[in-house]
Order: C-alpha cells, then structure tokens, then sequence
C-alpha cells in the first residue's frame, strides 16, 4: 500500500492546526462538490464534539465498513476482521482471510453491498492479496532473502513474482465472515516482492456499480522523487509506471468501474472511458492515470467522485526532470485521464528521462500524452489530461493557503448527509445541518480533516473539528446515526501502533450530555487454568461529572453481560485468548465501552533485537545483520518470524523488503530520491512472531531505528 503504506502509509505527528475558513481560486472546471459553503461559525470542537474510542487495539488498520446496525467492520493488513458490536461495544474477530504479506500486500479494502441489510443481503466485499505460490523467503539461507524480487534479470528471474490481488465478495453472517462463501469479482495484476502502491477502495454508485481504485504497482525508489520511466531491458518492469497508469490496457493506476453479477464475475455499465472491443483497451477502466488513489468516496447526489491521490517523494522541482511531488484531489464527473507518470497535473509536466543515459529529454505534453514505453501493452496516444480541483505540494500552498504544510498523504473523505431525525433523541450523536453535503477531506500526514467547498472555479476548505486529535487517520465513514467513525492508523511502522484505534466522533452540542470515559485493568492478565482475574474500573470518569455510573462486564465477548459490579472478580477456566470488555452508562443513557485482553495456558512472545541496536550507525547499502531474542511459554518456531525493513522519511515509512527467521540479513535498499546529507531518513526494522500455543496464536513485535552514519 504504498498505501498511506506508503510513498504512502507516512505517520505524521502533530494535531491538526485551528484555521478561519479561506477560499482559495482552483481549476476551471466548473464540477461542483458542494454549491458555496455556510459561513456561519462551526460549533465548538472541543466543547460541542466529542471523540470515542471503540477499539484501541485493531491491529495494523486499513479499512471500515458501518453497517446499518451502527455496528463496524475494521480490517487489518494481515488479513484479520475486526466486528465492533454498537450495543455492546464489545470487539471480537469477525473473520480472517490468508494474504500474501511482502511489503505493502495485504488486505486492502472492505464495503458493503449496497443492498446489504444484514437478513437477505448479507454480502461483503474485499480487496486482498491471496497467498498464491509467491516465492517466500527461506530462514535456511541467511544471506539470500528469496522472497524479494531482482531487481535486474530475465522475464524468466521475473516470472515467479507474477500475481494478483482479488475483489471479491462474501457473505456476513453470524458475526462471522464466511470464507467458503467466496464469489470472485476480479482479478487485478500485480508484480510481487517488491514495493509499492497496490491499495485499492471500493465505493458503490447508485446505480450498483462497483467502483474500484487501484495503485500504480510501481517502485518510486530509484527515480530519484521523480517519475520511474526505467525501460532498460535487464530491469525489472516494476521500475516503469508507463506499463501500468499509463498503459490503457491495464487494470492498474485507474479507477474502474463495474456491475457485479449474481454468483460472481461482472459486466461493463455503458459510459466508462473505452468502448468494450475497443484494441488495446481494458473496457473496466472509468478513469486513467494515477499514481495510488488509495482513498476515494462517491457524491451521493450525482454520483461524481471524489479521489485523492499520493504524490512523489521530490520536494522541490528540478529543471530536466519535472516539478515537485504534488498531491491531488479531484471531482471525477466523467471519464479521463488525469496524467500520471507524465504529468503531476495538466499545468505540470514531468520531463523524459533515459536511465541509461541519465540523460532529460523533452517535457511531456499534457495535451497529447504518448505512451511509448517498451512495456505498454496498450495505445500509444492517450487522451489529454484532466486538471485536479485541488492539487499542494509540501510548502505551504499560496493557492490552497487551508492545507498547510508538510507531508503529502491526501484522503478523499465522504460527505455528510443530514437528516433531521438523526439529531432526534435524548442522546443523538448526529452532526449538525452546518456540515450537510460537505465532503471531507483528510490528510494521512498531517493529521487533520478539512471541509471542501468547490464552486463554479472557486474552492473554499474550512477546518473541520480542530480540536479534536485525528492520528494519522486512514479510513473514515458517517455511519447511520450520523457520527463520523473514524480508523486511525497511529504513528509507526507496519505493525499495531500505540495511538492506533477506531473511534467515533459524536456530535453532542454545547453543554450536551458526553459519554462516559471508561478505564479497565485486569490482575493478571495471564497465566495458566483455572486463572483468577480481579478486573477493575479504577479512573472511569465521566465528562459531565455523573456520579451514579452503571457497569456491565462481559469477561468472554459473547455478548451477554456477566457482572454489573465496579470491580469484579472472574475465574478462567478453560485455556484461551480472551477479550474483556467494560460498557459503563451513565445516568443520562450515553455509553462507552473498553477492553483488555486475558490469556489463559499461553502467553504473549516478548520479542527483542539482540542486533542491530536502536540508533546503531549504518551506511545506506549495507547488508545489516540481524539477531532476535524471543522469549515465549512454548518452543520457538523461527520459521514463524519476520522481518521487515522499512525506510525511515521523516515520521513515515516506504516497506523495502522483509525476511524469516530468528537471525537473517537485509539490505539497506539506498533510497533514491532521498538526500540523506539533508533528509531525515533512517533505517527501520520492525520484527514480528506469531506463536502456536493457541488458536489463534499471540503475537509479540519489536522494532528499532537505525541512524545513517556521518
């Protein structure tokens, strides 16, 4: 997922700052998001909102689905499907689907049908990366990682690392996710063992279309910030995006669009870019040319599209090669191409670039783009490229002044839709008509959420709830009762982040009544059967000051409640991972829930780097050695441990490679594009081991930081 994973997943410090609403002159084109904006003064985020926590445990969080119920489905890049009941506010594992996990693969993306009411329509869909028969690596042979690919060789060297992700649906039933319901939608390629950009979202029109993003499959690494054009014949193909967002006969790089059929597969709606049969042309794709729109959202009301795209690495442009990294967001009301690896957009063209030479060529044409890669598969002319409504680069943009400065992570977030009945009701948590039809937009490193109102050829953005902190947010969605639910993916590496969780931000009104904030511990919280476990609710407090605070305890997460006490005890008697939850309700009927987890006959891996040592110099391009100290209840299998090196940009990540094994080796890929005499880059490795002395197994991570010498 060059994913926010990411040229893409980049975590980003910092709280969003507090900005008047400024207007700013965009594109010409005349799409509207939203006809003005209302300049009343937005109520109070810290006073009138509020912001609780769900789950504060999700794993490695992707993506969110809110069902009609109010209740969510979270995903991990793992593969792992987490159900938050709205009732109970218990968390418990809905599903695990098996994904192939090299750099940024995984499971992508999760959405409803649109018909999905839980009784007759029980259907789901995914986005994931199956396993397939991908070279892995092998722990046997220290100093060879198998599982990544060459970067130089033969279409034979290359020819193992052909796979695929795949959009398909199932069923939700039960609570669970049924795997054996499985129908395939789609196949989308992707070349394995090496990074970056094959995240996908999917959104739903109203006319039941399926309308899927995908990622550019590229490595951005050895383009020095620029655009990676290599067509050298010894290199592997990923080094070229011309073969993939610029290729018409490719699923990759595009935004499609299409109807699913009843038992799987699809057919082609009328009005997408090229006419079925038409040569060298894929007949799915809506929209071409980009880079990794690893978040989009639909306009309820005209079904436009609202897309987001990550930029490039480059932070300042450079005669001969092209501007600088510039990310986007469009209103996508029509076919078209929206320029990349040519054109950061349609005013802003990259230069040719022979990687044999090193040598510039012309500027291309923005007008008239030609694709003549020795990698394309599809036309060569290809149609001129469409202006962004928004479009920023790292500076503060004097265009866009609202979006502030730093790193480029770009989110299209949806649009609220107000209904009066939702603010109904002593507790309702719905937001107020100010917001109505107004899409979102959030940025994945600078930790904010925004308002966008485009008019005619003007765009206004405006803060949206400033004061409260959004860390790194990666997937949001309004649900049913018309709070925003929000997935945040935490500052760190490829792994469960310490800020990472689900949260819902309510609306409750200047002087309305908040939910409780509920505290639990558990002593012990491991240990063999019988296991006794005092459970406490010790610095549980409510915002309004409520005193009379009612419990429910659920020891098991099955959903019924076993104590009502403050402080109860509980006897384990059966061996198991179990998850403890506390709903605490005050007087006035709001409530909130937290948990912990409690596991009995096993216990959690500690996992610790013997080698490298956190801030140990290195040199970029050094195979650095690496030993880990795994401490664990059961025999240790090292076959069951990876780990992954990832290049440390500022407070962000780029995954480079990973390898098995308790000891092992990985190169420190040099990263081009990236200055390390004046970038603040480090090398990052993240270890991780999954044990068997359970079903499923605990997990325990290390990571540390490497510092470039000199």
């Amino acid at each position: 997922m060059n994913h926010p994973l990411r040229t893409g997943l980049a975590a980003a410090a910092g709280a969003a700052l507090c900005l008047p609403l400024l207007a700013a002159t965009t594109a010409t084109t005349a799409a509207n998001a939203h006809d003005g904006h209302d300049h009343t003064a937005p109520p109070p985020s810290k006073g009138a909102f509020q912001k609780v926590t769900l789950n504060d445990r999700p794993g490695e969080p992707v993506d969110l689905a809110v069902l009609p119920d109010g209740d969510v489905l979270h995903t991990t890049r793992a593969g792992v499907i987490w159900h938050n009941d709205a009732q109970t506010g218990v968390n418990r594992v809905a599903g695990r689907i098996p994904v192939y996990l090299h750099d940024e693969e995984g499971l992508q993306s999760i959405a409803l049908d649109p018909g999905y009411d839980g009784k007759k329509n029980k259907w789901i869909y995914l986005y994931y990366s199956p396993p397939l028969d991908t070279p892995a690596d092998d722990p046997t042979t220290e100093s060879i990682n198998e599982g990544d690919a060459p970067e130089t060789g033969t279409k034979a060297d290359f020819a193992p690392f052909q796979g695929h992700l795949t959009l398909a649906r199932f069923r939700y039933s039960g609570g669970q996710v049924q795997l054996g319901s499985e129908q395939k939608v789609l196949d989308v390629p992707v070349e394995r063992g090496m990074c970056c950009h094959v995240g996908g979202d999917i959104v739903f029109d109203s006319k039941g279309n399926l309308i899927l993003s995908t990622g550019d499959d590229s490595n951005p690494f050895q383009s020095d910030g620029f655009v990676p054009l290599d067509e050298r014949a010894n290199r592997n193909p990923v080094f070229d995006a011309q073969r993939t967002a610029a290729n018409t006969n490719d699923l990759r790089g595009k935004i499609l669009r299409i109807k699913p059929k009843a038992g799987g597969g699809y057919t082609i709606p009328k009005g997408n870019l090229f006419r079925p049969g038409t040569p060298k042309t894929r007949p799915e794709i809506y929209s071409m040319g980009w880079r990794n729109p690893f978040r989009i959202e639909i306009d309820p009301d005209t079904d436009d599209l609202w897309v987001a795209d990550y930029s490039p690495d480059a932070k300042k442009p450079k005669a001969g090669r092209g501007p600088a990294g510039h990310g986007k967001w469009a209103v996508v009301d029509e076919p078209g191409n929206y320029g990349w690896p040519y054109c950061a957009t349609a005013r802003l063209p990259y230069n040719d670039y022979n990687f044999a030479t090193d040598k510039s060529g012309r500027r291309f044409d923005c007008s008239a783009p030609v694709n003549t890669s020795v990698h394309n598969t599809g036309k060569r002319k290809l149609p001129p490229v469409t202006q962004p409504e928004v479009w920023y680069t790292y500076d503060k943009s004097a265009r866009f002044p609202g979006l502030e400065k730093g790193g480029i992570g770009p989110m299209a977030g949806p649009a609220y839709q107000y209904d009066r009945k939702d603010t109904r009701g002593r507790n309702a948590v719905a937001w107020p008509k100010r917001y109505d039809n107004t899409p979102l937009f959030y940025e994945w490193t600078r930790d904010y959420i925004k308002g966008f109102h485009v008019n005619g050829n003007r765009v206004a953005i405006e803060d949206v709830v400033p004061g409260i902190v959004t860390d790194n947010p990666i997937d949001m969605e309004f649900g049913p009762d018309g709070a925003l639910y929000v997935l945040e993916y935490g500052d760190g590496y490829f792994a469960e982040n310490p800020d990472a969780q689900l949260s819902r931000i309510d609306f409750v009104g200047t002087g309305g009544n908040r939910s409780p904030v509920p505290k639990i511990e558990a002593t012990p919280a491991a240990g063999r059967a019988p296991l006794t476990v005092e459970f406490s609710s010790k610095g549980t407090t409510d915002p309004d000051g409520d005193k009379k605070l009612r419990f429910a305890w659920d020891f098991d997460s099955d959903g019924r409640v076993d104590s009502r006490r403050p402080n109860p005890t509980h006897t384990y008697t059966a061996n198991g991972s179990f998850r403890a939850s506390l709903k605490v309700t005050d007087r006035g009927g709001r409530r909130a829930s937290a948990d912990v987890d409690i596991v009995v006959g096993n216990q959690a891996p500690v996992v610790k780097f013997v080698t490298p040592v956190e801030d140990q110099e290195f040199r970029f391009g050094d195979t650095v050695a690496y030993e880990l100290k795994i401490t664990d209840d059961d025999p240790v299998d090292c076959s069951r441990v990876t780990v992954t090196y990832v290049l440390g940009h500022d407070t962000h990540g780029h995954p480079q490679s990973t390898a098995t094994g308790c000891t092992g080796s990985l190169v420190t890929t040099v990263p081009g594009g990236h200055d390390p005499a004046t970038d603040d880059l480090a090398a990052v490795f993240v270890a991780e081991y999954t044990d068997t002395g359970s079903q499923p197994g605990l997990t325990g991570s290390a990571e540390v930081v490497l510092q470039p010498a000199g």
